[in-house]
């Protein structure tokens, strides 16, 4: 077995494996529906959307149109199908302008069109579309509300759509009689197509009394506007079994399952064992870093109950709960929680990061961490704990210079960690 003598390379590796499973120009030539008699046209959200947009251009042999919208900086150019950015993952005024384009570009088809959409992960916030008697200030209050509140993905995704006339597969409904032939890039553990950027063409059976459920189990502070529209049967969403989805079709192309297979694949050329734990870990980031460090403590003291040299992966989406005014994202905290638990251990190194490239709000994609960063934080005058506390984690790893910047990707399959497990010495492996 081979001894990694740069841990960070090889983790980098591993990461860029993974991407590369996820490539929109990879996936996408293997999923094209049949051409219609009519039109193509294409639609499209979230922080992969453009990058989809310009594959599908290039492998689609035939007339088309269209317009999709990313997150600022993530468009690239296409030839036929118009980009819009707009912000995330906070709405904006473009969000709420590419929404409606969304809608002119699904309206007034016959059923020999045909409809694409192309859905990656980050659509939800790209898409806002409040509701008659809501504002977008007030999907914008729900969503802050959403990202403080610690809630997985899974049940934002389940309110949001309760609270939007494009999400829970109403951009599909308008699209009748057009058939709509979705291509999902999925950041949701389980990869449930519903969920990935709230299903503006994918329907679900998720009622609205599940919304208020939610907004009851984590205490949310919505606007009064909001409750009393969630509140209506006005809030109730299309179901999976109207005949307006009967002739529409869901694939997802890629997903974390795939990348971390990559990622596996990539790290035994090198000649280290992997293992993945989960490609779907939900939770509270500090905490799921509790139990991942446990397992790599185990590993580098105990040799079990994986041998070293071997890397730990998973995938999922981890969550915070706001309770600091810090700066980074969930997979920063992640590791800053397990930073300091692995404290002290030589031969562990990890990443984690967010495939998209973008972390939170700030423009790295995660950061690295060893048995030695609390000791670094320390030297420098910080308290890793009290920056944890704070959720200040992207502090702690740009005082150490240990921020992950790759900018962004062109896909979303969700947060990537990678857990590097080796006896530092090296002794008694090949190099």
């Amino acid at each position: 077995m081979a001894f990694i003598t740069e841990p960070k390379r090889f983790l980098v590796s591993l990461f860029e494996a993974a991407v590369k499973a996820a490539d929109p120009e990879l996936v996408i030539r293997n999923h094209l529906p049949e051409r219609p008699k009519g039109r193509t046209i294409v639609i499209g959200a979230g922080k992969g959307s453009a990058q989809m947009a310009a594959a599908f251009e290039k492998a689609w042999d035939g007339p088309l149109e269209g317009v999709v919208v990313t997150r600022y900086g993530y468009g690239t150019p296409c030839q036929r199908i118009e980009i819009i950015e707009a912000a995330h993952p906070v709405p904006d005024e473009a969000g709420l302008v590419a929404s409606r384009r969304l809608f002119d570009a699904v309206s007034n088809l016959t059923e020999d069109d045909l409809v694409v959409a192309l859905i990656s992960g980050g659509g939800s916030a790209l898409l806002p579309a409040p509701p008659e008697g809501m504002t977008l200030a007030d999907e914008i209050a729900v969503n802050r509300a959403l990202l403080a509140s610690g809630a997985p993905i899974s049940a934002m995704n389940a309110l949001r759509k309760h609270l939007s006339t494009i999400k829970g597969g109403r951009l599909a409904k308008a699209a009748f009689p057009a058939r709509v032939f979705s291509l999902i890039v999925s950041d949701i553990p389980g990869d449930d197509p519903a969920f990935v950027a709230s299903g503006p063409t994918v329907p679900d059976k998720t009622s609205r009394q599940e919304a208020l459920d939610i907004i009851a189990r984590y205490r949310l502070d919505l606007p009064e506007a909001a409750l009393a529209h969630i509140r209506s049967e006005r809030a109730d969403a299309p179901r999976p079994d109207e005949a307006c989805f009967a002739r529409n079709e869901v694939r997802v192309i890629a997903s974390a399952a795939v990348s971390l297979e990559a990622a596996v694949r990539e790290a035994q050329r090198q000649g280290v064992e992997a293992v993945i734990l989960s490609d779907a870990i939900e939770g509270e980031a500090r905490e799921v870093a509790h139990v991942h460090a446990a397992i790599a403590r185990e590993v580098a003291t105990r040799n079990r109950p994986f041998r070293k040299p071997v890397v730990i992966l998973s995938g999922g989406e981890t969550t915070v709960t706001l309770k600091g005014k810090g700066r980074g994202g969930r997979n920063s905290e992640f590791l800053l929680s397990f930073a300091l638990d692995i404290d002290g251990l030589h031969g562990i190194h990890a990443l984690a990061a967010d495939t998209d490239g973008i972390d939170g709000s700030q423009d790295n994609a995660g950061a690295f961490a060893d048995g030695a960063t609390r000791l670094r934080l320390r030297q420098a005058g910080l308290d890793g704990a009290a920056l944890l506390a704070k959720n200040d984690a992207w502090t702690a790893f740009h005082v150490l210079d240990d921020l992950f910047v790759p900018g962004p990707t062109g896909t979303n399959v969700n947060d990537f960690r990678a857990i590097l497990v080796q006896d530092e010495s090296g002794s008694g492996h090949g190099l």
